[in-house]
């Protein structure tokens, strides 16, 4: 569009703005202005080309503008010619855009050069990449060949694989076939994939079936979790296995097991149905089987069991017999004759026993029961139980102590230890036996030496059989019926206990059993040395509460205590025996009773709840003819010692001395007693009950006392003698006049007598009242015969000298005073009968903070029972009369 001589310069111009990207401006020429007079053209303006790059909405452009150019400052203008002036300035603009377009050119073919240069450098680089891709596409073509080898001897392989495949499906297909066992495979979504010929045994199934889901398959068999089984299985993978049982009576084994794919996922379910039917039957028979066998060995052990207390009954009747013939006999033949019987009558219960225990480890009825004890204590209940024995045949028993705590069952490990004992005495005529532990690498050996007959080497091993004895060829009924050491066997087996036996004929023999020490050693518990010497405590006499149903064996029982000199109640049940406990009976020293009581309730239970009641634990025997385990772990549980029947007499006597406490010192008369010719006091017992009655009398004439005994308040009252120094002892709770009214009518007429409430446990109130009505003390029912003594002669010292009554009263006073006053509101409130949560809500406390308070009271004041405590503050009352201490009962 621009002119011929502008044309040049504006291309000149566009190109240099466009690669600067800056603003050029370059003189574009003069402006022609034609003179028609003249006949040509003249030169007008002169005008600059500015050419600017700009940006308008993300586009590049150039901004071409037409500009006039600036004159020249005068200063610079010289004159000259018109002509020359003109033709000087177009040949400057000329030049000027020659050399313009000179460079522009120049720098265009620079630019060429590079881009050629360029180009040339690319057309090299694609030449290498093409023969690059071309070395690439013959080695790629020689790999396609190899490839193409190795597929054409894959493709064989694979023939090869799956023609064995087939063969594969075919065999395990004729094995699905050929066997009986009913299988059907389902897909995941439970539609039949395959089945065996044997599934028609248990569904309606035809090969047209295939596809179809389980839910529309038809069976005989009463199976309806069988499709919630299934998915349960591809649910969770895990099998599923049932007996179901057809409508003919067949019986299968139904098993769902998970389908698992290659990758291990569960694409389905496999179903197999295994007919169990003869399974069935032949469990069922051996059920019926069981359970004829299990009645049996019931009955059986019924059998045994009442045989067992049927035969001891009478053989502890004749042992008794034995016994007290033994000691009144006086003949040598008749002597003789009395010791046969008695070597008779123990080989009957040894006999008997082992029988016993035979049957019952063969039943199955003895399971141990393993704890942690020290075997200390049973090495000494054994060596109390076989030392008379020992000295008897003239053998010295040694047992070494032991503080080692072991891992067993302690009662069927003492039995076999009892049985190894008795065998080492029974074998050896003369010299000693010797009963010790040895630890052996974490288990601990009790070993039982002995100097007998020894046993040799080839019999070491039968003589663990049953009925089988050493030396006994002629069956001596004295030297048992061989199953000791079959018993010590079966029950080291059942406790895996190892029993070693090594012996030397004509030196002796050396029995182990082996047991684990206990990771925790536990203190042997306490208990009272029992002494078997022949002589020991035969001095001593007691109180025995005999509980017996058998007559013969209960009268035999009282006659033996009798003759020893014992005091002797007797109760045929165990209602009895508490009932007579409960009216306040003697408290006995020593509870003698059966096991098998008639009532329901057993020998034990009566001592237990005897215990609780009289808040004392009484020594007590167990003579029963129960011999089973479970009655002796029992036994040994309630700290009872357990003589099973028949028991010989001398064998109870003696441990009825060792039982019974050690004889209360008897205290001197008081001056002006016996001893110095004045008449003796005279103890009166007011009591209801006769037995209660006979009792205190007994306890107090043996105490040498004068006693008179009287049932009613009234018949005391009406035989009463002022002038006679005496002690009253009467009951709380009498027909008529009570106990309390009596005392209150002798303090108002002024007769100073003293006196002694007998109480039951809960009577402190009563007390509390007797004592406030003239009464120096009180004791509890059952009355204890050091209580009831020990109250006797503080009252008749009490009455005699007034200094020491006040000696008493002043020192629980002083008790008494060091109580705080929380304490004696405590106090207080407790004599008067209130529970510890209504003294909490009066006094505004806890309960627990009364209980506190209450054990504090009775440490401060020395009391160690509630009636303890009243007497005590009873007797500070009467010291500060004018501060009483104990509230008024209501």
């Amino acid at each position: 569009m621009a002119r011929q001589g502008v044309r040049t310069k504006l291309r000149a111009a566009i190109q240099l703005a466009s690669q600067s990207r800056a603003r050029v401006v370059v003189p574009g020429g003069h402006i022609d202005e034609g003179h028609a007079s003249e006949g040509h053209a003249s030169k007008g303006a002169a005008f600059d080309i500015s050419v600017q790059p700009v940006s308008s909405d993300g586009d590049d452009l150039l901004l071409v503008c037409f500009v006039d150019a600036q004159k020249p400052a005068r200063d610079a203008i010289r004159p000259a010619s018109p002509g020359d002036q003109a033709q000087l300035t177009e040949l400057e603009q000329e030049l000027a855009a020659t050399k313009t377009e000179l460079q522009s050119a120049i720098r265009n073919l620079e630019l060429s050069g590079e881009e050629q240069k360029a180009i040339n450098e690319e057309a090299l680089s694609v030449n290498e990449e093409f023969q690059s891709t071309n070395e690439e596409l013959l080695t790629s073509k020689e790999e396609l060949q190899s490839l193409n080898e190795e597929l054409t001897a894959l493709n064989t392989q694979l023939q090869e694989t799956l023609e064995r495949q087939r063969t594969t499906s075919s065999d395990l297909q004729n094995v699905l076939y050929s066997t009986d066992v009913a299988t059907l495979f389902l897909d995941a979504s439970l539609n039949i994939r395959f089945f065996t010929p044997a599934t028609k045994s248990v569904f309606n199934i035809l090969p047209g079936d295939i596809g179809r889901p389980l839910a529309d398959l038809h069976s005989p068999a009463a199976d309806e979790k069988l499709t919630e089984d299934a998915r349960a299985v591809l649910k969770t993978a895990a099998p599923v296995e049932r007996e179901i049982e057809a409508a003919n009576g067949v019986h299968f084994c139904r098993r769902i097991l998970p389908y698992h794919a290659h990758d291990n996922a569960v694409e389905g379910v496999v179903i197999t149905f295994t007919d169990i039917t003869e399974r069935k039957r032949a469990a069922k028979a051996l059920q019926a089987a069981k359970l004829d066998a299990d009645l049996a060995n019931v009955t059986k052990s019924r059998f045994l069991a009442a045989a067992s207390h049927d035969l001891r009954q009478p053989l502890q009747s004749l042992a008794f017999l034995q016994g007290l013939l033994a000691k009144s006999v006086q003949g040598d033949r008749e002597k003789e004759l009395v010791k046969r019987l008695e070597q008779t009558l123990s080989a009957m219960s040894g006999m008997l026993n082992t029988l016993l225990d035979i049957n019952q480890i063969e039943a199955g009825v003895v399971r141990p029961e393993v704890s942690v004890f020290p075997i200390g204590d049973l090495l000494r209940r054994l060596r109390d139980e076989f030392t008379y024995h020992a000295q008897a045949g003239g053998v010295e028993l040694h047992v070494v102590a032991s503080d080692v705590s072991v891992r067993s069952d302690p009662a069927l490990l003492e039995q076999m230890i009892r049985n190894l004992v008795s065998n080492a005495l029974k074998y050896t005529p003369k010299g000693r036996v010797l009963v010790g532990c040895r630890r052996r690498k974490g288990l601990l050996s009790v070993e039982i030496w002995d100097t007998g007959i020894g046993i040799a080497e080839e019999d070491q091993q039968a003589i663990f059989a049953e009925y089988h004895q050493v030396g006994n060829a002629a069956r001596e009924r004295s030297r048992g019926m061989g199953l000791g050491l079959s018993i010590v066997q079966r029950l080291g087996e059942l406790l895996g206990h190892r029993v070693r036996v090594r012996s030397w004929p004509g030196r002796g023999s050396v029995f182990s059993i082996e047991a684990p020490i206990a990771e925790t050693q536990v203190a042997p518990r306490p208990r009272a040395q029992i002494d078997c010497r022949p002589d020991a405590g035969l001095h001593r006499k007691g109180k025995v509460l005999v509980i017996e149903d058998d007559p013969e064996v209960r009268d035999l029982l009282v006659l033996l205590l009798r003759g020893e000199g014992h005091r002797v109640a007797i109760a045929t049940e165990a209602a009895g025996a508490l009932d007579f406990v409960a009216r306040g009976g003697l408290r006995p020293d020593v509870i003698l009773t059966d096991y098998n009581l008639p009532g329901g309730m057993t020998g034990l239970e009566v001592i237990a709840k005897i215990r609780e009641r009289l808040h004392d634990h009484l020594p007590a025997i167990i003579l029963t003819g129960d011999i089973s385990t479970e009655t002796l772990r029992l036994a040994s549980a309630q700290d009872c010692i357990q003589l099973n029947k028949p028991v010989k007499l001398s064998d109870l006597a003696r441990l009825i001395q060792t039982l019974l406490p050690p004889p209360r010192p008897r205290a001197a008369p008081p001056t002006g007693e016996v001893g110095a010719g004045g008449p003796k006091p005279i103890i009166f017992v007011i009591d209801d009950n006769p037995q209660v009655r006979e009792g205190l009398r007994s306890v107090l004439e043996e105490d040498g006392r004068t006693v008179q005994d009287y049932a009613t308040a009234e018949a005391f009252l009406a035989s009463y003698d002022p002038s006679r120094e005496g002690c009253l002892l009467v009951d709380a709770y009498l027909p008529g006049m009570s106990g309390l009214e009596l005392l209150e009518r002798l303090h108002a007429e002024g007769r100073q007598i003293p006196a002694i409430m007998i109480t039951a446990n809960s009577d402190v109130t009563i007390a509390v009242q007797a004592m406030k009505a003239g009464a120096l003390d009180f004791i509890e029912k059952p009355v204890a015969m050091e209580d009831l003594l020990a109250s006797v002669d503080m009252a008749l010292d009490h009455s005699r000298d007034e200094t020491k009554l006040h000696a008493w009263r002043a020192d629980a006073a002083h008790l008494v005073a060091g109580l705080t006053h929380r304490q004696h509101q405590v106090m207080d409130m407790v004599l008067a009968g209130h529970p510890s949560k209504n003294i909490a809500a009066d006094l505004g406390i806890s309960q627990r903070t009364v209980e506190t308070h209450r054990a504090s009271i009775m440490k401060k004041t020395g009391s160690k029972s509630l009636p303890a405590l009243a007497r005590m503050a009873l007797a500070a009352a009467a010291n500060v009369a004018s501060e009483p201490l104990i509230l008024s009962v209501t």
